[in-house]
Parts: C-alpha cells; structure tokens; sequence
C-alpha cells in the first residue's frame, strides 16, 4: 500500500476518475501525488482561485498499487522527462487522443519549473531535443 494526496478546497472521499478540468498535462482525470507537499501546496492555490472562504484541503488515500497492476488497468509510468513524456504532455494539453490510452499515468507534471520549456516545445520555439536539455535542469 501507498499512501496518496489530492489537494483541493473540498474533502474528497472517493476519486473522481470522470471529472476534471480537460487540456492538462495528463488529460482530464483525477490527480494524486505521493508528495503531500506538492498537494497542500495545490490546495492553497486552488483555495486561492476559488476565494470566498475556501480553505486548502487535503484528502489522503491508501492505494493498493500491486492490486492495480494484476488487474486489466491500462497503466503508463514516465520514469523522466523524455521525448515520450513530452509528446504526451503536449498532446493532452491540446486535446488530443493519447490520453485515452491510459486509466493511470504516472509521471512529472509540467510545474512551474518546467512550464515554459513546454509551452515553448508545444508552440514550435524550440526544438524537441532543446527542450529535453532544458528539461534535464529543471526537474
């Protein structure tokens, strides 16, 4: 068992697998971390944007990761920013199919550290490989 974070302004008692917002670096789907950092700092920023007495809430899940992969899930792990992570990322933020391929993705997400490198890819500035060596200290 691993133990998961999801940062909102609402508790969330059960993932929401079909909901969220469309054209991020994943696609559309419900977003956890094992970092409970990255999550509480997700929280204030969502609690931010929402205003009027929204307070940064963290919801934390126990997840049974060995269960999953025994079962017919359709699981894709980015081990680090490569060509295949960019592609994907690019595709997902534009709308496209790939992240139909997947029920789980895991993987960096574009933060603040590594935003501009891919809007930069994904609006043909730079090349692929300039922004995978970009990418490679940004991480």
């Amino acid at each position: 068992m691993i133990t998961l974070y999801h940062g909102s302004y609402i508790q969330v008692g059960k993932p929401l697998v079909k909901l969220g917002r469309k054209k991020v670096d994943f696609g559309q789907g419900f977003y956890l971390t094992k970092l409970r950092q990255q999550a509480s700092s997700w929280a204030k920023t969502i609690a931010e944007r929402k205003g009027r007495n929204a307070l940064p809430t963290l919801s934390i899940y126990s997840f049974d990761y060995d269960a999953v992969k025994n079962k017919d899930y359709r699981i894709k792990i980015f081990d680090s920013y490569n060509l295949e992570w960019l592609e994907y990322v690019v595709d997902c933020r534009k709308g496209g199919t790939k992240q139909t391929m997947y029920d789980i993705v895991e993987g960096g997400v574009a933060n603040d550290n590594v935003i501009d490198t891919v809007e930069d890819y994904e609006n043909n500035v730079i090349t692929a490989e300039q922004a995978l060596g970009q990418l490679k200290y940004k991480a």
